[in-house]
């Protein structure tokens, strides 16, 4: 694959700035932000009380005190509305940058040359390394910049070609939100959460899920035969409700499936469409689906 980039038109910026950004954002999403370095950011989310998925996020380091958080920019307000409620005493400042900054994804061989860029924050995506490089800069600049570096511009359908058959969610196009289990949608093994960190904000249910392996359908990445079905149309096995679609692009979307039946025997219909589950590298399912038990 040549080196290509998409501008992530629906991703946005917050910053939350001061001395004590880390601890702040330790008790409110799902990763530790003690991890969060130069050269490494983290993926994480915002959890309702009861464990539900509000908001996906990359957590950069911006220098100067600042991380950036990188997230969906039509709920970027809300969230940084949020943000701010939380900040109490903190040494933080919360501000939505979503008119100052953008977003690009740099994919294919030589992704890694989009890092270390002047002018720009850039970091490996560390949910998969195939997902390539983000760069957050200067609202209008990042192809500019990218493509002195000799990466060529593609539509964000380009992207979405990379993403979908991956099965990497991408914010409230996969997960529901004050719905969505983060176990279910990938973010155990897509690095989006960790064990070990202290308390934050709907621990308790997914530390629960995980122990107690209460999962019973994940996200998947699907084959589609026919007609690219819309988001949200259900998926049947014979006359049973076994799932639902999510986002996708050309012959290939994600769906929420049961896991017997993205497992199992039998033909999966969405619309009109046929649609052929497949299991990427990185998902771990239980002994009995993987064997489509």
């Amino acid at each position: 694959m040549s080196s290509q980039f998409s501008l992530l038109p629906h991703r946005s910026v917050i910053s939350v700035a001061g001395a004590d950004r880390v601890e702040f954002l330790q008790g409110l999403i799902s990763n530790d932000t003690r991890k969060v370095a130069p050269d490494q950011a983290v993926w994480a989310a915002l959890l309702t009380p009861q464990g539900r998925f509000l908001n996906d996020m990359f957590v950069a380091d911006a220098g100067n005190e600042t991380f950036y958080l990188e997230t969906e920019r039509e709920r970027a307000p809300a969230l940084a509305r949020k943000l701010k409620m939380y900040t109490l005493r903190s040494k933080v400042t919360v501000e939505d940058l979503g008119t100052t900054l953008e977003v690009a994804a740099a994919f294919g061989d030589e992704a890694s040359t989009a890092l270390g860029i002047d002018g720009a924050v850039s970091f490996t995506d560390p949910r998969l390394a195939a997902l390539g490089v983000r760069i957050i800069a200067p609202a209008g600049q990042a192809a500019r910049l990218l493509s002195a570096r000799s990466f060529s511009e593609a539509p964000l359908a380009a992207y979405d070609a990379l993403r979908l058959p991956l099965g990497v969610p991408d914010g409230s196009r996969d997960l529901q939100v004050e719905k969505a289990l983060l176990l279910e949608n990938g973010f155990d093994e897509l690095n989006g959460v960790d064990w070990k960190k202290g308390c934050y904000m709907g621990q308790e249910l997914t530390a629960r899920t995980k122990y107690r392996a209460l999962i019973k359908k994940r996200l998947f990445p699907v084959r589609v035969e026919g007609t690219l079905p819309e988001s949200g149309t259900l998926v049947h096995r014979g006359g049973e409700e076994v799932g639902e679609v999510r986002s996708g692009a050309g012959d290939r979307a994600l769906a929420m499936l049961r896991l017997d039946a993205a497992r199992g025997d039998g033909a999966l219909t969405a619309g009109e469409a046929r649609i052929v589950p497949e299991v990427p590298g990185w998902m771990r399912l239980p002994d009995s689906a993987a064997s489509g038990g």
